[in-house]
């Protein structure tokens, strides 16, 4: 027989019984009978109970073993009562008497309990992280991730994409957030950056006559923590195409996507339709640019209802060059304590509170209500629920300024709209793909010039449209949003030399600094790059919506906490002096 075991804890039923068997595990649960010990035996695998009373030999040690402890048991597989079956387990029909027993690995005091649904505070949880790996629900999400995973290499391969690795030590490059450098110990005083994508090094494999590239790769970011966000680093399946269009990205990425939704989304439906919608129209209808179109909440532009109306506040914000009012329907919210509730959360945001209108049934017919509706009168009022197309029972509220100030809170408003009033379906994924991206955006403050997105990409319209006004240039920019999240970013890759330097000149950079950043690609680009294109996919966020999980945290075998520390590594830690003395390098205390 094996030295541990001869089948896994999930293995052994009925047609078992009577035989011999060895079975190894961690001890799950153990109950004291009245002389009779029954312990619940678990591995990778499954639960298996096993038992046994003072005609056994191990009975005495048994006695001393405590939860987690890794044990190894010999033992006789007995059929249960009738009454005794648990239909919830695999092995539920039968049991194993023990005959011998060996601890393979004692426990101390638990920091943790593995065993039920005890929550723990996050630092207690990734301080034991490998405690915390052993429960069910910590099990089923890494092993769904590794599932996720494998699937989405064979779609991949399926699709006729190649898997190709890229280098993990590379040279720093702009793509939205800050490089981890590595010191070097050949070339003192010089860095190198741990990627934040493959994104240069897949465009020179294009470069390189590889028609279609894809890796599960890792990407480095020193980033704020967020909930969908890992702090210092995170997976995704990155692709690249040559001789395509932005259609052709979409049509071949969105079957993989679709298809592991499909498997893995626990019977939820997966919308078939993906809308493609313009940077700037979702930003006005959802105030994001990864809307959640479970709720059907659309906000539209209302300002003319309120210019040189009786609601003097919104009449003279109107006055002012580049200001607006939202509507944000709110069907079936036509009562005052839910009006009341969300002019609540718009103040818990920072704002004064938002305006609102509802409408009910007086008897003689309907009837508009709410400070608004007084003020700008029953003609204005009428007008604005004919264009919202609300009835009796509904509700509207209002938002006004320039839209970048209350964008972010008219989105998050929409979306406790629709959680508040059940109109989020939670049994679907949708999809949407967000485009048209502004190439450019202005620091308010300074009013520079800078990219608002990823700065390899083609704008539309090519060298003409970068010789007007920058902050007018779209790019060949796509995001697929899914239930309010990001899951994949990509773009049409800017593969002309001369174009290039343009884009870059427009954000601050002259042509020696990009031929000196970006010396590997720009020198690529003059011996016949060809047109190409692709996209990445967050497969961290993925099995956080296959789960069901709101933290990222808990779709990753060993996460960062909020403050970027590994509680368990005990990372980042100090340098020795030997080390810093061989880099050349030396630390300066931060001043307070």
């Amino acid at each position: 027989m094996h030295t541990y075991r001869s089948h896994s804890c999930a293995e052994l039923n009925k047609s078992n019984v009577g035989d011999t068997v060895r079975l190894s595990g961690w001890v799950h649960r153990i109950r004291d009978h009245g002389g009779v010990l029954f312990v619940d035996l678990r591995d990778h695998y499954g639960i298996t109970q096993v038992l046994c009373d003072g005609d056994s030999a191990a009975f005495a040690e048994l006695e001393g073993v405590r939860s987690e402890w890794c044990i190894r048991i010999d033992g006789e597989v007995k059929a249960r009562d009738e009454s005794l079956i648990n239909p919830k387990l695999p092995t539920g029909e039968i049991e194993v008497y023990i005959r011998e027993m060996e601890v393979l690995g004692s426990a101390g005091e638990l920091p943790l309990i593995v065993f039920g649904d005890q929550e723990y505070p996050e630092e207690t949880r990734l301080r034991y992280r490998y405690l915390d790996l052993r429960r069910e629900a910590m099990q089923e999400n890494m092993k769904l991730r590794s599932d996720v995973v494998a699937s989405i290499r064979r779609r991949m391969w399926d699709t006729g994409f190649r898997e190709y690795q890229t280098p993990i030590i590379t040279a720093s490059s702009p793509e939205g957030a800050r490089d981890f450098l590595v010191p070097s110990r050949l070339h003192p005083g010089k860095f190198y950056a741990l990627p934040q994508a493959p994104q240069l090094f897949k465009q020179l494999i294009m470069v390189s006559g590889f028609d279609k590239y894809f890796q599960v790769a890792p990407c480095f970011r020193d980033e704020d923590p967020r909930a969908d966000r890992s702090p210092t680093d995170f997976y995704q399946l990155d692709m690249e195409m040559s001789f395509v269009e932005q259609q052709d990205v979409f049509d071949t990425i969105q079957p993989v996507i679709a298809g592991i939704f499909e498997e893995f989304g626990g019977g939820r439906k997966v919308d078939a339709e993906w809308p493609q919608i313009s940077y700037r129209d979702s930003a006005m209808w959802y105030g994001t640019d990864k809307p959640d179109l479970r709720n059907p909440i659309k906000m539209q532009d209302v300002s003319e209802h309120f210019r040189g109306s009786g609601f003097a506040i919104f009449a003279k914000l109107l006055e002012q060059d580049g200001t607006q009012i939202r509507a944000i329907p709110a069907p079936t919210g036509g009562s005052r304590k839910f009006c009341d509730r969300m002019n609540a959360f718009a103040q818990k945001e920072g704002l004064p509170g938002m305006g609102y209108i509802f409408w009910r049934d007086q008897g003689e017919g309907m009837e508009a209500a709410g400070p608004l509706a007084k003020n700008i009168g029953p003609e204005r009022t009428e007008a604005i629920r004919q264009q919202l197309g609300l009835d009796v029972g509904d509700a509207a509220f209002f938002l006004g300024g320039k839209p970048a100030a209350f964008e972010s809170v008219a989105g998050k408003a929409r979306s406790v709209i629709g959680e508040e009033l059940n109109l989020t379906d939670k049994e679907r994924f949708a999809f949407a793909w967000i485009v048209d991206f502004p190439m450019y955006e202005a620091d308010e403050e300074t009013g520079k010039v800078d990219f608002s997105h990823n700065p390899f990409s083609m704008p539309q319209g090519g060298l003409e449209a970068l010789n007007g006004d920058p902050l007018n240039v779209l790019g060949y920019q796509y995001d697929l949003a899914c239930n309010g999240y990001e899951l994949v970013s990509g773009a049409i890759r800017n593969h002309k030399l001369d174009i290039m330097i343009k884009a870059f000149e427009l954000a601050g950079y002259g042509a020696d600094e990009v031929h000196k950043r970006f010396g590997g690609l720009v020198n690529a680009f003059q011996y016949g790059a060809p047109p190409h294109g692709g996209c990445a996919a967050g497969i961290d966020r993925i099995v956080m919506l296959l789960a069901d999980e709101a933290n990222i945290r808990e779709v990753i075998m060993f996460p960062m906490n909020q403050r970027a520390e590994d509680l368990m590594m005990n990372a980042p830690s100090d340098p020795t002096s030997d080390q810093l003395m061989e880099l050349g390098l030396r630390v300066i205390p931060r001043e307070d």
